[in-house]
């Protein structure tokens, strides 16, 4: 069984999926989404390409560790996901998962659209991987 990461967006959606160990998180790609139920929709088919244990979906909290309007969403997607697929979810605390992959693709020197097309993937395998590690 895998473990699948998001980092949740307005417009897109960074994928990530775990190898079957679940020790290593892989990037799947971005969605590009119009509102929850659009992204619930597309995910549907990596929920059937994918024997999947759970979801990790990023949380966005305020550096002093509140949750704001975007967390509030993150939750209710996640009770979404949940009620659609019948797979736990679990919300992981995604703060500067963002910077991080912006400092990754700035040493390998990923720029201008390219980088505005896997900034949300880098960050999806982020927030699965602090998970993944987490559990070891």
């Amino acid at each position: 069984m895998k473990i699948m990461g998001l980092d949740l967006g307005d417009a897109r959606t960074g994928v990530a999926l775990s190898d079957e160990l679940k020790m290593m998180a892989h990037s799947y790609g971005t969605l590009y989404n119009k509102d929850h139920e659009d992204l619930l929709n597309q995910l549907e088919t990596v929920v059937k390409e994918n024997n999947l244990e759970a979801v990790v979906i990023g949380l966005p909290k305020n550096m002093n560790g509140t949750v704001g309007e975007r967390g509030e969403m993150a939750k209710e997607f996640a009770k979404a996901f949940e009620e659609k697929f019948g797979i736990k979810t679990v919300l992981w605390d995604e703060r500067l998962t963002t910077v991080s992959a912006h400092r990754v693709l700035n040493e390998t020197n990923v720029r201008g659209k390219k980088r505005k097309k896997v900034v949300d993937t880098v960050s999806a395998v982020f927030i699965l991987q602090c998970y993944l590690d987490s559990r070891a």
